[in-house]
């Protein structure tokens, strides 16, 4: 009767407790050896946790949420391959630069190097992918782990961070007090870094920014992900409307400003990149996006003003000024800058003109292919009826998921976006098969929008099985495939490159002529779509926009619409 009543912890549990006391409420992942009880401690503290197949989706999912939410998506793997599957997630979330924490189990610690269950070096493995990592050796040391991991995550450069808890660290236990002491020390210590926002300039520099503005004769507003990270969207409205200044989004900048708006440069991107003599560069890296600011593509008397939070991308890109700080201060500065000495172009500016008259030229062209009814479809047909499904829901948008060569490329310059933080695609690296994560992350994080994808059929291949995922959570995702039977199409080889004995095997670049994808939901109890003619379509996407359920529309595609390598056929 005399035995002590304190309450005992275990690891898993205060692993938990950490993440909950830093304001992690969600969570995705796949469970197992040894991180199963982990999962299960932190949905009892209000952390959701988002089951998947594979890691590798799992990971891409949280690496987009937090993007989408400004917060560190976190993923949950078990251990060895489990560690190595998540490394995909990891790597997408540091070169786009978005908060994301990786906790895995690892093996336990006197038995590493013995060729024990499932044994890697993981601290080794994500060094690569990881702007920081740490290996917690004993229950203690969890709450400063995980407490630096977080901030980290989302500090200066956002990006990818890694966890490893050995399988004995998590069975170690300790006293609730000392579990709430440690807790607690670790807030002191690391609580408010998360949040703390960058800005290195002087006033000099924005007096000088505000300057080379006022005085351009063709000047540019560039602005990217990152601005839309940094929440920038009224401070740009600001400058645009304050200056008249004509901007160019970047694929997932778009949104930030309506694609409508008046002096939206992205249906005259070549005339305006091609032509701009000062260019503010704002959460946008100068990189194969943005052809690295080099001629021919810019000219080279092109004076860039750069604004990014990381002091190194500035040194190396070396841009005429360089900003460092969050675009949404930086913006804000000299928003500042110029109210008090203001200039606006106007309409009748010649720069101002020159775009305006291109747009509406290009944008005409568009037009009129697309009011081309094309049966079989090519492209641009359903991709026209989608854009209008999409614009008849209004407020708030969906948020919008593209993946593919020619899917995604087509969908770029068709698909509009009004509103903030609603396309998510390939990104900085190109990646394919992020698809299903992200459509899931985006459900998750904004679960009063609809999420709308539009893959190609290879990018929905990578993580097709999610879509059990969608049905078990019951998310607001239409899925819609093109599906033109392969990579790029079908068999697109030239007669000199079928031979060899294996010539009769299907090409490197085929799938499945027709291949039943709608079936697959079908088989977890979701909606499945089969269409081929614009009337199918429109039916389609009426009836699973307005249910919201889980449901995968299958287009077929003719195999030999589009190109090879969408449009990096120089690459390939």
């Amino acid at each position: 009767m005399g035995e002590s009543t304190t309450t005992a912890l275990d690891g898993n549990q205060l692993i938990a407790k950490a993440l909950a006391r830093f304001g992690v409420d969600r969570m995705f992942g796949v469970v197992g050896i040894p991180v199963t009880s982990l999962a299960n401690r932190a949905v009892s503290l209000g952390v959701r946790f988002i089951a998947f197949h594979n890691e590798q989706s799992a990971g891409y999912a949280a690496s987009a949420y937090g993007y989408l939410t400004g917060r560190p998506g976190v993923l949950l793997t078990v251990s060895g391959p489990g560690c190595v599957h998540g490394l995909a997630g990891l790597s997408n979330a540091m070169a786009n630069a978005w908060p994301m924490v990786m906790i895995s189990g690892s093996c336990d610690q006197k038995d590493f190097g013995r060729g024990d269950f499932q044994e890697l070096d993981q601290i080794a493995a994500v060094e690569p992918f990881s702007k920081f990592s740490a290996k917690a050796k004993s229950i203690k040391e969890i709450p400063d782990c995980v407490f630096q991991a977080l901030a980290e995550a989302g500090s200066g450069r956002p990006g990818g961070c890694y966890l490893d808890f050995p399988s004995d660290v998590l069975h170690q236990t300790i006293s609730e007090a000392e579990a709430e002491s440690l807790l607690a020390t670790a807030a002191e210590k690391f609580g408010d870094s998360e949040s703390e926002k960058v800005l290195k300039v002087q006033n000099s520099q924005i007096d000088e920014a505000v300057s080379l503005l006022r005085h351009a004769e063709r000047p540019l507003i560039v602005f990217g992900k990152g601005a839309a990270f940094a929440r920038a969207e009224n401070e740009l409205g600001t400058l645009v409307e304050r200056t008249g200044i004509p901007f160019l989004p970047t694929p997932m900048g778009k949104g930030l400003l309506p694609d409508t708006h008046e002096l939206a440069a992205t249906a005259a991107r070549s005339l305006a990149i091609g032509k701009c003599d000062v260019a503010l560069v704002g959460g946008a890296r100068l990189n194969w996006l943005l052809h690295f600011g080099e001629p021919p593509k810019w000219s080279k008397d092109v004076k860039f003003i750069l604004v990014d939070v990381s002091k190194e991308e500035i040194e190396l890109r070396k841009p005429h000024l360089g900003l460092v700080g969050d675009a949404k201060l930086v913006l804000e500065k000299i928003n500042l800058g110029i109210k008090d000495d203001p200039f606006c172009l106007g309409k009748s500016h010649s720069w101002v003109a020159a775009i305006s008259s291109k747009v509406k030229d290009n944008v005409l062209k568009m037009e009129a292919q697309l009011a081309k009814e094309v049966v079989p479809f090519n492209f641009l047909t359903p991709m026209k009826i989608i854009r209008d499904a999409i614009a008849g829901l209004g407020s708030p948008a969906p948020i919008l998921v593209s993946e593919g060569a020619n899917t995604m490329d087509v969908g770029r310059s068709v698909l509009v976006q009004t509103e903030p933080r609603t396309r998510l695609d390939a990104g900085t690296w190109g990646t394919m098969g992020v698809g299903l994560g992200y459509c899931i992350a985006a459900a998750v994080a904004s679960p009063d929008r609809l999420v709308v994808a539009v893959e190609g059929d290879s990018g929905f291949g990578f993580s097709a099985m999610e879509v059990e995922t969608l049905v078990r959570y019951q998310l607001p995702v239409v899925v819609i495939v093109f599906n033109n039977g392969g990579v790029y199409g079908g068999d697109r080889r030239s007669p000199d490159e079928i031979s060899g004995p294996y010539k009769d095997d299907p090409a490197p670049t085929s799938f499945v002529p027709k291949a039943g994808y709608h079936t697959l939901i079908e088989a977890f109890g979701g909606k499945g779509y089969l269409v081929g003619t614009p009337e199918e379509l429109k039916s389609a996407l009426s009836e699973s926009f307005s249910t919201r359920k889980p449901a995968v529309i299958n287009v077929i595609i003719d195999p030999y619409a589009g190109a090879e390598s969408g449009r990096l056929q120089h690459k390939n």
